[in-house]
C-alpha cells in the first residue's frame, strides 16, 4: 500500500514538472485545490494506463525495441501520456497533452523526474 501511494505521489510530482516546463500540457482548474485534485487523478490515470497497457504495448514492440536499442522507450512512454491525455479528457479531467513530440519530450521529463523521485523516496522493501 505505501509503495502505490509512493508511486502515485512520484507521478503527480513529475507530471507536475512536465506541466510547469512545457507548455503544451496543460493542468486547468478553478482554483489550486481543484488543480491538485486533478493532479492527483490524472497521476493514479497515468499509472493505471502504464501498469495495464504499457506492458502490452512494449511485448507488441519487443522487436522494435531490439532494433532501436531501446530508443522505442521514448515513443511507447508518449504513447502512454497521449492516451492519458485522451482518458483525462474523457472523463472530464482539467489535463491535456497537445502534439506527439511534446508527449515524448514530456515523457522523457517524467520518466526522469519519476526515476528521481522513487530513488529518494520510500518504499516497502525499505
Amino acid at each position: 500500500m505505501m509503495n502505490f501511494v509512493v508511486k502515485t505521489i512520484a507521478n503527480a510530482a513529475a507530471l507536475a514538472v512536465a506541466i510547469w516546463l512545457l507548455q503544451d500540457i496543460t493542468l486547468t482548474g478553478e482554483d489550486t485545490g481543484r488543480k491538485a485534485l486533478t493532479l492527483v487523478l490524472v497521476a493514479l490515470l497515468f499509472g493505471l494506463v502504464n501498469f495495464v497497457v504499457k506492458p502490452v504495448v512494449k511485448l507488441l514492440t519487443l522487436p522494435l525495441f531490439i532494433l532501436t536499442l531501446g530508443l522505442i522507450t521514448l515513443v511507447i512512454n508518449a504513447l502512454m501520456l497521449l492516451l492519458t491525455s485522451w482518458l483525462a479528457d474523457k472523463l472530464d479531467l482539467g489535463f491535456h497533452v497537445e502534439g506527439f513530440w511534446t508527449a515524448v519530450l514530456g515523457g522523457l521529463i517524467i520518466s526522469v523526474v519519476s526515476w528521481a523521485l522513487n530513488v529518494l523516496l520510500p518504499d516497502d522493501r525499505d
